[in-house]
């Protein structure tokens, strides 16, 4: 029999409001999984690499990450290309929660190894019902150890 991970939820997003709105909609969704946010890519590269001041990743947990593509600092592209070129972070699944719905950039997002691409609705309603089924997806995510 396989062993689970208990897994940790990553939020890079630098928009505080679409943030909050993340971490409400999840929960609302029944998601209660811990959540940590960052408000740039790198940070969340710090943190994922080991060489943030604050907090670094625990190897021995599991970690699902939305990302957002729009950031300072180091977008989430660069992000995800950095994610997976490593060995140890490639296997992070990586959801990226975006504004933008260019085709290009989706089909970018993919070759890198993305693994769903979700665009944010600007209308709140829409928004929160993206929320809603991303929460529902997420309880049903199962890391194995």
């Amino acid at each position: 029999m396989k062993n689970y991970k208990d897994l940790q939820i990553l939020i890079a997003e630098d928009d505080d409001g679409h943030a909050e709105l993340i971490k409400a909609g999840l929960k609302e969704s029944g998601v209660c999984n811990p959540i940590v946010r960052f408000k740039n890519g790198i940070e969340a590269w710090n943190f994922l690499n080991g060489t943030s001041k604050i907090e670094n990743r625990d190897p021995d947990k599991s970690y699902l990450l939305l990302l957002d593509i729009n950031m300072p600092l180091m977008d989430g592209i660069e992000l995800l290309q950095k994610i997976k070129s490593i060995a140890d972070l490639k296997e992070i699944p990586v959801i990226m929660l975006t504004t933008t719905d260019d085709p290009h950039e989706i089909e970018t997002c993919y070759n890198y190894g993305c693994n769903l691409y979700v665009t944010k609705p600007v209308q709140f309603d829409k928004f929160a019902e993206v929320l809603n089924r991303l929460g529902l997806f997420i309880q049903i995510v199962k890391v194995i150890n």
